[in-house]
């Protein structure tokens, strides 16, 4: 039986939310809260209790407090920020990256052998990290001779302090191989006192390549702003990615940020979005360009033959309706059991239970995704399978089951977990999502591609822009546009159920 959820705060019951509402809105640009209101009065709340503040009017005070204020508006914009991030995240694009995007521009830089890369909304800094990997690796030998600058900006101070430290747990290279890990990060061991279970420093060589500064987006739109990138007077950039942040802006702010982007890409220069934030609208100052599985964008007039200049990308051609997962042969209740029955312990069994403090948002999924965000798989999955006992019904813990599973080595399980996710919600974007990349590593492309093609089906009828449950801040296009990028990669594999609707 499921536990009962408590009421959510309501916005209205406090006068002066509007108001704080809307000196948030004004000062950050996140017009993506306008209709949320019951998710940013949660976030608020947070950061009430981390103030000692009772409501929205002296939490307005504390924001316009000139001793306070400003290190508190660093935390709340880090707050309402969807800051998950990994490396190497949404393989298409870093597949354009290394076999279109970077060879082309180190042949149009042969001369002058300087390359400028800006990583816009780099969060905790996976992104610039992972540029730095693919260029030392696209230069090799001749890295000495070019002048690399990779400026990663963003709004939050608390992900940059990150991003410089250049430390992170095994969530964030959930995507990577062990031999890339071993190639491009340093092993770090348990650390007393440090909510870490270990973790993985990157290795200086890539560090060395990147800078940061606290930036804001907006300072694109009002150009005098002092959080607008410092660059040498005349200097654009070779390469820009602005991905997954637009998504926080109304339609008229997207524009200018993206004309601002534009007007500081280089002859020849390349700027890539996220997958669902290209607009039709963009081509009146920018050219976009087909690639396998993304559009880039380059300046009017750069693109030249033999470089293909679509209008918008191809869309990968998908059944129209979502065919039946393998669901277990078994009432949900005798499925639950078996899920929720212990299991002896492997040979790389998690040591005992320790008590790991949390300065989590109240929930068993808050607890679990901030342990897994930091790195903590083991302490998540102790937290796990205490919330499972309480409600093993609940399909957005099967599916962290199943990603977590995953992450320590336990495919079975996952696949498991991710099945019953789905049995339990056949409209679990993500759960279809990550069970075809589950099957796709154990060599299964039919049940892969099925998984997948229920994925790119159900991101398409939402809409581009609606965020999905447990997406990590992503929408149903971009994950429509990485599932049709994996399908791909399958060929014809239908799924073994290929005569059914």
């Amino acid at each position: 039986m499921r536990r009962p959820v408590p009421p959510r705060p309501d916005p209205g019951d406090d006068p002066a939310y509007a108001g704080l509402k809307a000196r948030i809105i004004a000062r950050t640009g996140h017009h993506y809260y306008i209709d949320k209101d019951e998710l940013l009065i949660e976030r608020l709340r947070r950061r009430f209790r981390a103030n000692a503040v009772a409501d929205c009017a002296a939490y307005t005070a504390l924001l316009a407090d000139r001793s306070k204020g400003e290190a508190e508006w660093a935390n709340l914009e880090a707050e309402i920020t969807v800051g998950e991030t990994f490396f190497f995240r949404y393989a298409e694009q870093f597949q354009a990256l290394r076999e279109t995007i970077l060879p082309a521009l180190i042949a149009a830089r042969s001369l002058d052998r300087t390359l400028r890369i800006w990583s816009a909304g780099c969060s905790t800094g996976a992104e610039p990290y992972s540029l730095a990997i693919l260029v030392r690796e696209a230069l090799g030998d001749a890295l000495p001779d070019w002048r690399i600058v990779i400026l990663g900006t963003d709004i939050s101070v608390e992900a940059l302090a990150t991003a410089r430290a250049a430390e992170y747990g095994r969530w964030a290279l959930r995507t990577m191989p062990p031999e890339e890990r071993l190639r491009y990060f340093t092993r770090l061991p348990p650390a007393p006192g440090i909510r870490r279970e270990g973790g993985y420093a990157l290795r200086p060589e890539f560090r060395a390549l990147v800078r940061f500064e606290r930036g804001n987006l907006l300072s694109l739109v009002e150009p005098k702003s002092p959080l607008e990138p410092k660059r040498p007077p005349g200097e654009g950039f070779d390469l820009i990615l602005c991905r997954n942040v637009l998504i926080y802006f109304e339609a008229e702010t997207v524009a200018a940020v993206v004309r601002g982007l534009g007007r500081r890409l280089r002859p020849e220069g390349w700027m890539l979005l996220g997958h669902a934030e290209p607009n039709p609208n963009f081509s009146g100052f920018l050219d976009p360009v087909s690639l396998p599985g993304t559009v880039a964008y380059r300046r009017l007039g750069d693109v030249t033959p033999p470089v293909p200049r679509p209008v918008s990308p191809a869309v990968v051609p998908v059944p129209p309706r979502v065919r039946p997962v393998e669901e277990p042969c078994a009432a949900l209740e005798t499925v639950v059991a078996t899920l929720a029955q212990p299991r002896p312990p492997a040979a790389d069994a998690l040591p005992p239970a320790e008590a790991v403090p949390v300065d989590a948002p109240d929930g068993d999924l808050a607890q679990i995704r901030a342990l897994a965000d930091s790195g903590e798989t083991g302490a998540a999955w102790r937290v796990l399978r205490g919330a499972l006992a309480r409600d093993p019904t609940d399909p957005a813990l099967r599916f962290y089951e199943g990603l977590l599973a995953h992450t320590l080595g336990r495919d079975a399980e996952a696949e498991r977990a991710l099945r019953a996710a789905l049995y339990l919600d056949r409209g679990f974007v993500m759960a279809h999502y990550h069970l075809g990349l589950l099957l796709i590593g154990l060599d299964r492309p039919d049940e892969a591609a099925r998984a997948l093609d229920n994925a790119i089906a159900l991101s398409q009828a939402l809409g581009p822009n609606t965020l999905l449950l447990e997406g990590d801040g992503a929408a149903a296009g971009e994950i429509a546009a990485g599932a049709a990028a994996a399908r791909a990669g399958l060929g014809p594999h239908r799924g073994a159920d290929t005569g059914s609707p």
